[in-house]
């Protein structure tokens, strides 16, 4: 037993304390990804704006925001939601998503065991959460994030972290494939482009961190809950079922569950 295992079951309230501020911590930085990034893919190679450059500014007046105003969560309910520099709304993306960000890490923490697997888990839920927001405002899932997280699963996996090398090694294969298939024979039937090729690849990812089995369960749970969800919503707002639908917040959130499921067997 390492160190920091004997740690997490001798003081576990100290232990989910710490996790769910450096969670908060994190959620801070994924907020920045998710607001940047999408603008850097549209901007391309801009040197003047990057995850780094310029500080953190105000998306309304664009002044710099200062430190103090930058903690995660403490600042949002000190400033009872609205900007210090010009009182505008502030978002409820950011504290919501650093307050995901604080659960999921003790979630995980909780889970998974102290060393590489609780590591390897934190780095894929994480780049999950920022992806499902990332999707869900732009339908955009990008090749920047993606196929990192296909990569990091494989290298996860070289000594069976999670799985086994080969069925990781299939599971990326098969994921990507699977949807590739379906995507190019709805298109020859209907004319229509069902899926995007991100949804490809963040599956793809998913079989590359848990393996070829998970696959069609993950698939399954997603479609179910995203039709769900999408029949609910538009009944709701009455709008037109011809719109489209972002999928990859369903495979994120089906992936991590059963990544999560299958590891605490």
């Amino acid at each position: 037993m390492t160190l920091l295992s004997a740690f997490s079951l001798q003081f576990p309230l100290l232990w989910g304390g710490l996790l769910f501020i450096f969670g908060l911590t994190f959620g801070s930085f994924f907020n920045v990804v998710i607001y940047r990034l999408p603008l850097m893919m549209q901007q391309e190679e801009s040197a003047r704006f990057n995850l780094c450059v310029p500080a953190s500014f105000c998306p309304q007046c664009q002044r710099p925001i200062i430190w103090r105003d930058n903690i995660p969560l403490l600042s949002y309910l000190s400033l009872k939601g609205r900007a210090r520099c010009c009182q505008a709304p502030i978002s409820q993306r950011y504290p919501l998503t650093e307050l995901a960000s604080g659960l999921l890490f003790v979630l995980t923490g909780y889970l998974l065991t102290p060393g590489l697997p609780l590591l390897g888990g934190l780095i894929l839920l994480s780049t999950l959460l920022v992806l499902a927001i990332i999707d869900g405002q732009t339908q955009l899932l990008p090749d920047r994030l993606t196929l990192p997280l296909l990569w990091a699963g494989l290298l996860f996996n070289l000594n069976g972290t999670f799985v086994p090398l080969s069925e990781a090694v299939i599971g990326a294969m098969t994921g990507y494939l699977s949807l590739w298939t379906v995507y190019w024979l709805f298109r020859l039937l209907t004319g229509k482009e069902a899926l995007g090729y991100g949804d490809f690849k963040l599956l793809a990812a998913l079989g590359a961190w848990s393996g070829w089995q998970i696959l069609p369960q993950t698939l399954l749970c997603a479609s179910a809950s995203g039709l769900i969800w999408t029949l609910l919503q538009r009944r709701i707002t009455l709008q037109s079922l011809d719109q489209p639908l972002a999928f990859g917040p369903w495979l994120a959130l089906a992936g991590s569950s059963l990544f999560l499921w299958t590891q605490t067997l």
